[in-house]
């Protein structure tokens, strides 16, 4: 004969490891968290000293491609 009060549970595999469905929903939610933050690093404004040096580096190769 079969429990039918088990047969809305999720149980957990043998190795304590979480189901299967809650190991998938962690996994979502750090997915949605990497996507907010690299968001915010792309967003975030070039430093004034990091362009200048940029400048400098393609100024560099345009001096040397026309010797």
């Amino acid at each position: 004969m079969i429990d039918s009060s088990d047969s809305g549970r999720k149980l957990k595999p043998a190795g304590g490891e979480p189901p299967l469905e809650e190991a998938r929903l962690r996994q979502q939610a750090i997915g949605v968290k990497l996507r907010h933050m690299f968001d915010e690093v792309v967003n975030e404004p070039v430093p004034d000293e990091f362009l200048e040096i940029l400048r400098r580096a393609d100024q560099r190769a345009t001096d040397e491609n026309k010797a």
